[in-house]
């Protein structure tokens, strides 16, 4: 059994990083809503971030049903907490993350990448009509995903034994459904593909805006640079919390860290800090967002 002293320190940090996220989260979907109410007319922006606020929502919420009932509610954890549905909406929950901040990061690339390629330049003028379609594609790829772990046959009951030390207690067929299980989260990596893609793009624009801005105006020099700068500051926090989202979750459906012990503890906190830790960053790059937040924060009303 985990004693509840041991596990208080995950407690406080897993505490933290969900009302953190829901507020972040919670403030993105609550503004741009506002703003598409009174547009009518919605922007790819606000579609995006209103789709990015309730993935990381269901995210923050399976994360931590999973990790308050690994610690109050141990028995009920090892054996009910893979089953179907919650499985499913984990796997679900974290592809549509991804894939809806990776629209974020094309998104940002063809809006601020100064090539002049043909290919490029369609794009860059279709792309608010593309989003909708690219968001509804992340939630089909999504789904996907997740039916197929779930046909992977993934073990819905497990033993005391197997969490404590998977590789003397896995049976060939186990490891057969945890291979497939891994195999198919590795289409995650195709998101992440896709991301790398757009962060090394928007490098090499900045690299040739800074060169062929030297002679000309200042400001217009400054203002580009600045936005470059802000996309590259969202795309490669994205990337960290990414793969350390990636890596923690893979490991946990391994099982071969033990149940109840401090690096288990810290697997679940990383990921965690995921869908709020990103979030924050898209509020602090977004000048839009920043005053309201902080009078959200201080409790201030809106004058």
């Amino acid at each position: 059994m985990i004693s509840f002293l041991s596990a208080l320190p995950h407690v406080i940090v897993m505490s933290a990083e969900f009302i953190t996220g829901i507020t972040v989260n919670g403030f993105l979907i609550i503004m741009n809503c506002k703003e598409l109410i009174k547009s009518r007319k919605p922007t790819p922006v606000q579609l995006l971030f209103i789709c990015i606020g309730m993935s990381r929502f269901g995210l923050l919420m399976v994360l931590m049903i999973q990790s308050f009932f690994s610690v109050l509610f141990p028995l009920f954890y090892k054996v009910n907490i893979f089953g179907t549905a919650m499985l499913f909406f984990w796997m679900f929950f974290s592809s549509v993350s991804f894939w809806f901040a990776t629209c974020l990061s094309v998104f940002y690339c063809l809006k601020i990448a100064g090539f002049t390629q043909s290919c490029f330049l369609w794009l860059k003028f279709r792309i608010s009509k593309l989003m909708p379609w690219l968001l509804l594609g992340s939630l089909l790829a999504s789904m996907s995903i997740a039916a197929l772990c779930i046909e992977a046959d993934y073990p819905k009951k497990v033993d005391d034994d197997a969490l404590k030390n998977a590789t003397l207690k896995r049976t060939e067929p186990k490891i057969r459904q945890i291979s497939e299980m891994l195999l198919v989260n590795l289409a995650l990596l195709f998101p992440l593909a896709i991301f790398v893609m757009c962060t090394f793009m928007l490098f090499i624009s900045l690299y040739k805006h800074t060169h062929r801005m030297q002679n000309g105006s200042h400001g217009v020099r400054n203002a580009s640079t600045k936005a470059h700068i802000n996309a590259l500051k969202t795309v490669i926090t994205f990337f960290c919390f990414f793969i350390s989202y990636f890596a923690a979750f893979m490991a946990n459906m391994t099982f071969s860290i033990p149940y109840g012990s401090h690096c288990f503890f810290v697997v679940k906190d990383i990921m965690a800090a995921f869908p709020s830790g990103h979030s924050i960053i898209i509020l602090l790059s977004n000048s839009k967002y920043q005053q309201p937040f902080r009078r959200l924060l201080c409790f201030k009303k809106n004058q």
